[in-house]
């Protein structure tokens, strides 16, 4: 049977993801000491961005007012992000969630990956990138540590990480150390530190504009 063209590459995707997974897991040992995303603390931004969802589905139908106050009483007494990430599990696609807890790899085999919203990033992250782009956004996120790692394997891809102010972004190499963010941060500010493994990848950062000093 003759498949039609480009037939193949659903399947190559999946695999490549499959095998970049179980390579990660295999080389890096497990943290029981390292707290889950969703065992981190809610603020009171996160309750209102499950409020204000909770709400619009409450105005076009797709909760009742009972289900509503119940759910609302719920997020005001909740203390992680994980019991407010339950709540509008049903009502949202996983990637309109308004927290996003998943702290898996991110891989892009022939094609794009994106990660970004209010999402947390985990101490370590490993990103694949063959013949594609992964593209991390960093503005809204909950940073698990004030270091972050993320460990870049790129073949012919890219990572594109964008950045809050007062963010360093450093990338190491065997041989040298490079900063990638121009503007300045403050002393103890976070870092994100790229190590890169990589034939023929590029890691791109995108900043926000740079303020203009007052006179």
């Amino acid at each position: 049977m003759n498949e039609r063209p480009g037939a193949w590459l659903p399947r190559l995707q999946e695999v490549g993801e499959r095998l970049a997974e179980e390579w990660i897991s295999a080389r890096r040992p497990a943290r029981p000491d390292t707290p889950q995303p969703q065992e981190l603390r809610a603020s009171d931004d996160d309750r209102e961005r499950v409020a204000q969802v909770l709400q619009d589905a409450h105005a076009d139908g797709r909760i009742t007012l009972e289900e509503l106050e119940e759910r609302l009483g719920i997020v005001y007494s909740a203390r992680t992000l994980g019991d407010l990430a339950d709540l509008t599990a049903d009502l949202l696609p996983a990637d309109e969630q308004p927290l996003r807890l998943d702290g898996r790899p991110v891989s892009a085999f022939f094609k794009q990956e994106q990660r970004g919203g209010r999402w947390v990033v985990p101490a370590e992250l490993d990103v694949t990138a063959m013949f594609g782009t992964t593209k991390l956004d960093l503005r809204d996120a909950i940073l698990q540590n004030q270091r972050i790692v993320i460990n870049a394997t790129l073949v012919f891809g890219g990572l594109e990480i964008h950045v809050p102010e007062d963010l360093e972004v450093i990338r190491v190499t065997k041989d040298k150390t490079v900063r990638l963010t121009k503007q300045p941060t403050e002393p103890g500010a976070p870092v994100v530190e790229v190590r890169t493994t990589n034939f023929a990848g590029e890691v791109k950062v995108k900043e926000p504009p740079r303020r203009r000093r007052r006179r």
